[in-house]
């Protein structure tokens, strides 16, 4: 990953590593439910060392790049919205209790660091000898974005899911929990508990919203520490952000229509962008604009159901 000197990654990967050893080790350290309180204060962490990371690449490589992480992390912010309402499926479909959900997400967020990692070295080198890749990614973006539009969903059964079904075909898995262990030692064999079958699951869809998210944030920059750094911290904040949202954010009526909005923005912009650039603090102000229009849209026009609970 040229452009960036090695010491800068090793900082950013030090980082990453402290982080998320802290997150674990201290204050996660045992199984137990978080509650919204904490996790609206965990968030705010997340949220105020991603905008120090912001200020050190402003630093580092200027007004530009600074500009080009924060929009970065607000498009993979955003799309990450929609991974909390999968991962609301998937521990209903597996039957998580609250307790343990918190040990899942962490290690699914280990993995997606490393997938996002994959994806991000790919889709460049493939920008880099391939410049039609960008019009093919922006009209991928585009099409994703519609469907979402017309579906208003995405149709998700993460126990049938393609990974899990491999790996119950593989491994044997016990029909039961064993507290928060992924494995259990039964007759001298190891067994796959239920909690493995949902980490499973996790990375499975993340690998899908990979596919989107990727390519959305390289429709931002082409710079590999910048595309990596803003998906990374928008990543590490997502299991915080899924503990304070997670029953609030079905309420938010236009939250697909948004982000389908935000998809087709980006892929129309890299379709675009041979004859009609679009600079990095419009694209900013777009992404911002789309959001707070979400947001904004849902609250003052809430489903018929959601008006009655308020009562």
């Amino acid at each position: 990953m040229a452009g960036t000197p090695l010491q800068y990654w090793g900082v950013l990967a030090l980082t990453i590593a402290a982080a998320i050893a802290a997150d674990y080790g201290i204050f996660h350290r045992k199984a137990h439910f978080v509650t919204l309180r904490m996790a609206l204060v965990e968030s705010g962490a997340w949220i105020g060392l991603a905008l120090a990371i912001n200020a050190w690449i402003y630093w580092l490589k200027g007004p530009q790049a600074g500009v080009q992480f924060l929009t970065g992390y607000l498009v993979e912010k955003s799309l990450s919205i929609d991974n909390i309402l999968i991962f609301l499926v998937i521990f209903r479909a597996f039957r998580v209790a609250a307790q343990w959900q918190h040990r899942v997400l962490y290690y699914g967020v280990a993995g997606a660091l490393l997938l996002r990692g994959i994806f991000v070295y790919a889709g460049i080198e493939l920008l880099q000898k391939f410049h039609v890749i960008l019009y093919a990614f922006g009209a991928f973006l585009v099409l994703v974005g519609f469907q979402m539009l017309i579906s208003g969903k995405r149709p998700v059964r993460p126990e049938k899911n393609w990974l899990v079904r491999l790996t119950r075909r593989f491994i044997p898995v016990a029909e039961n929990y064993e507290g928060e262990r992924f494995w259990v030692k039964r007759n001298g064999k190891w067994t796959a508990t239920y909690l493995l079958l949902a980490l499973v699951a996790v990375e499975a869809m993340d690998i899908v919203f990979a596919v989107d998210s990727v390519p959305a944030v390289l429709g931002i920059t082409r710079d590999a520490f910048i595309v990596y750094s803003s998906n990374a911290f928008a990543i590490l904040g997502l299991r915080a952000l899924y503990f304070a949202l997670a029953d609030l954010l079905p309420r938010f009526r236009f939250l697909h229509e948004g982000l389908a909005a935000i998809l087709v923005f980006v892929g129309s912009k890299m379709v675009m962008s041979g004859f009609l650039p679009i600079s990095d603090l419009g694209s900013l102000g777009t992404i911002a604009a789309i959001i707070a229009l979400m947001i904004g849209a849902s609250l003052l026009f809430p489903r018929a159901g959601d008006s009655k609970n308020k009562r």
